[in-house]
């Protein structure tokens, strides 16, 4: 297929079927487009749908996201994972404000200079934003155009991206740029799904190469599976009637710049901060483990509790050490399984 004729079939579809409902699809503005796409970086829509309101409800430019603390942008990030994200989101927002006056630069090279603005969500943003020609290249579109072409191998090697890379090129359009990026996104998540794709309803399965072999779902090719190791951790938490004892995370890392329950080796090690630190005299109380999983390995943690007569009176360094009050709970940014076990904090069982 011609690369106009794959432009029009792909339009024609997105004219009859495409989405339009989406939030980040109403009052388009280079700021709603950059938060969306930042946001679908790896996450559903339906998850991203009410993170993205609450957040332009919030912040409805990127000036007041610029002039926000870092505490309240993780607050409304709590639960959408990759944390990296809103950091970058807020950095990327003070360049935009400072160094370009609150306008978003226009060139994909421009773009991608930004933190947390790789190639494909520098194109999304100059197509969908600006109506200008890029090339996007997100999971979504990966799926179709491997399919279509029946492109082998798994899109994280360098060979198989360069391949997609070239084939996304070749059909980009010159026109309709935003709506050509909308639909094959929209193409990738409602028809050519990664498990039992509708080719019946797709404006490309009369020349996909994939389904003339009878082998969608071998396309793209899966990453190579590999156990995920294992690691383990205590975290203590330390109550106070309503209160309980929180460090914020160095910036660096998982959980970058969240607050989180002190982390140790060892519930030894914990029952020794508890002394040392907290002048704790009863025991730790074992709580159910939890397993959270990450991209790249599992945390298995084991919650200990220790209870506390009241906050002891000690010097904490400011803006690292926190007693959270549960009945008045500050806006702060925490890892789920934080929220998860904040359940125990102040209750009488287990």
């Amino acid at each position: 297929m011609q690369a106009a004729q794959f432009q029009r079939a792909v339009l024609a579809w997105h004219d009859r079927h495409g989405r339009r409902d989406l939030p980040w699809q109403r009052d388009i503005t280079p700021y709603r487009v950059w938060v969306s796409e930042i946001m679908l970086q790896q996450t559903r829509v339906a998850a991203v749908r009410p993170y993205f309101e609450r957040f332009v409800g919030e912040f409805p430019s990127v000036e007041t996201l610029a002039a926000a603390g870092e505490d309240r942008v993780l607050h409304l990030w709590t639960g959408l994972g990759y944390y990296a994200r809103a950091r970058n989101l807020l950095r990327t927002a003070r360049i935009i404000a400072a160094d370009y006056e609150g306008r978003f630069p226009q060139t994909v090279a421009e773009l991608s200079r930004l933190p947390g603005i790789g190639r494909s969500t520098a194109g999304a943003i100059r197509s969908i934003a600006f109506e200008r020609p890029a090339v996007i290249l997100d999971g979504n579109v990966k799926r179709v155009l491997a399919r279509y072409a029946a492109i082998e191998g798994w899109p994280g090697t360098a060979s198989v991206s360069q391949a997609l890379w070239a084939l996304a090129e070749r059909y980009a359009p010159e026109r309709r740029c935003r709506d050509y990026s909308q639909a094959m996104m929209d193409l990738g998540s409602s028809v050519c799904s990664r498990s039992r794709p509708s080719c019946g309803r797709c404006p490309l399965s009369g020349a996909c190469e994939a389904r003339r072999l009878g082998r969608q779902e071998q396309f793209p090719g899966r990453k190579p599976r590999r156990p995920l190791p294992v690691k383990s951790t205590v975290m203590l938490l330390a109550c106070a009637g309503q209160e309980v004892y929180l460090e914020r995370r160095p910036q660096a890392g998982i959980w970058g710049g969240l607050w989180c329950f002190p982390e140790f080796p060892s519930q030894a090690e914990a029952r020794a901060f508890c002394l040392d630190h907290l002048g704790a005299t009863a025991g730790l109380e074992a709580l159910p483990p939890l397993r959270h999983g990450f991209s790249h390995y599992q945390l298995d943690i084991q919650p200990v509790r220790c209870r506390l007569d009241s906050p002891p009176a000690t010097i904490m360094a400011a803006g690292r050490q926190l007693w959270y009050n549960l009945r008045e709970p500050e806006p702060i940014g925490l890892p789920r399984p934080v929220t998860r076990l904040l359940r125990y904090a102040g209750s009488s069982d287990s």
